[in-house]
């Protein structure tokens, strides 16, 4: 049995899925934009619900990597 290859896209690339399908277009058409089936443009929208969900960003309170490091090596 051949086995399919997982679909990975960068974060540019969901970007520009989030902003098709917020202006209605269908999850085909945005699949053809990237040469894919709509059912991998469907595992980026689904989770949240078709709704976008909000851009990440870190904690006031999480530490810095120079802080961590300064940690590690006390």
């Amino acid at each position: 049995m051949k086995y399919r290859r997982r679909i990975y896209y960068s974060a540019i690339q969901r970007a520009e899925i989030w902003d098709r399908w917020q202006r209605g277009e269908s999850m085909s058409s945005i699949g053809r934009v990237f040469e894919r089936e709509s059912s991998s443009v469907f595992s980026v929208i689904s989770p949240t619900g078709g709704i976008r969900p909000p851009d990440r960003k870190r904690g006031a309170f999480a530490l810095s990597l120079a802080e961590r490091g300064d940690i590690e090596r006390s």
